[in-house]
């Protein structure tokens, strides 16, 4: 964690109008601070006031973490009586003088738990939405960030590839799911995996968001993989559709037809550009070949600490496209009670143009 995280927070709630920023443990927190914590039955929340100060409330078991960080932050420990919290939030609040000022807190990220007692400790003050405020923080990545990613990329590139051999005809989704896990476990990736991964064949591959079942491989069925890792923090999030045996013409041509899209996607995402553009050149392809129906939801979302964060790639999304950005590119046919096709890329833009991090063939291949 880099103090120039720090001095930027700063500078982004002066910009932002607020008066000091609280985070629970989320990706935020880990990315401001360097510090790891998890959400669980005791509150954690860093406040960060504009002038420079940070208070900190945890519980006492974890205040060792705060050994030898690079930064000064007022501790405020409490112990495992309930009933004492409220009051320990009162004097972090106190001590940076926020009550009845602009504390801003990430909507996706506090939850109702600590979002309470910062309420009763500083019952004055208001909680705006700042989204934005970290967004513009962590949106563009830098060389170490980048290289993280790539490395999360190289990962389940690896453990994709050790999987192949074991997909057949009769192994089920979950069974491919567990050799997954593992063999993302054996090529280094971070525990926990950036989310668990969807493995669905033949009519589950019509859900872009299916979950692994019992259900066996058959003859005929497309597969989408869609699986990621996690390094250093950052991840990496990529979709490849396989066929098993022999399979329908049309499947092939959904494929070829995603195929396409997916490249015209990447192809569209340049600096200075609006992220829309991304979606609607790969939807272009789709509509014009006649299934804009069965694509069904963005062309992509952003990347980095988080599977999915800012900028997302949809086709009313103005925000412009700048070096550092890092998103996937995702465009899917989904065929209801048939069989589904999603090919996924993670991408950063740079000077000239959008560099693909993930290298894997995209065209289908045939297992089984």
């Amino acid at each position: 964690m880099s103090i120039s995280r720090l001095d930027k927070l700063f500078t982004a709630l002066a910009d932002f109008g607020l008066d000091a920023l609280a985070l629970n443990p989320t990706p935020s927190l880990l990315y401001a601070t360097g510090l790891h914590f998890h959400l669980m039955e005791r509150p954690i929340v860093a406040l960060f006031a504009a002038d420079g100060r940070i208070a900190l409330v945890l519980p006492e078991l974890e205040i060792a973490k705060l050994t030898g960080i690079p930064y000064d932050v007022e501790a405020f420990p409490y112990n495992e009586d309930p009933t004492t919290w409220t009051d320990v939030f009162r004097k972090a609040v106190n001590c940076l003088g926020l009550d009845g000022k602009k504390i801003g807190v990430e909507p996706l990220g506090m939850r109702l738990f600590e979002h309470s007692h910062l309420q009763a400790a500083a019952p004055n003050a208001s909680f705006p939405d700042a989204t934005e405020t970290m967004a513009s923080l962590r949106i563009r990545k830098d060389v170490e960030e980048i290289a993280s990613m790539r490395k999360a990329v190289k990962i389940a590139e690896a453990a994709l590839e050790a999987t192949l051999p074991m997909i057949k005809i009769g192994v089920s989704e979950k069974e491919i799911a567990a050799e997954l896990v593992s063999q993302l476990l054996k090529n280094g990736t971070e525990s926990p995996v950036p989310f668990q991964p969807i493995v669905s064949g033949g009519p589950n591959s019509a859900n872009p968001h299916a979950t692994p079942s019992e259900r066996k491989l058959q003859q005929g069925d497309l597969l989408v993989i869609d699986w990621g890792a996690t390094n250093n923090s950052y991840v990496s999030d990529i979709t490849r559709t396989f066929a098993i045996g022999e399979v329908d013409p049309e499947y092939l041509k959904i494929h070829e037809i995603v195929q396409q899209a997916n490249a015209a996607g990447r192809a569209a995402a340049k600096p200075g550009l609006p992220a829309s553009v991304v979606d609607i050149a790969a939807r272009k392809i789709i509509d014009e070949a006649g299934y804009g129906e069965y694509f069904t939801h963005r062309t992509g979302h952003g990347i980095g600490m988080e599977g999915h964060e800012a900028p997302y790639m949809r086709a009313d999304n103005q925000r412009i496209l700048e070096v550092g950005m890092a998103f996937t590119v995702e465009p899917g046919i989904y065929l209801p009670g048939r069989n589904g096709v999603r090919v996924e890329d993670d991408l950063v833009i740079t000077e000239d143009g959008a560099e693909s991090l993930s290298t894997l063939p995209r065209e289908i291949r045939v297992l089984g």
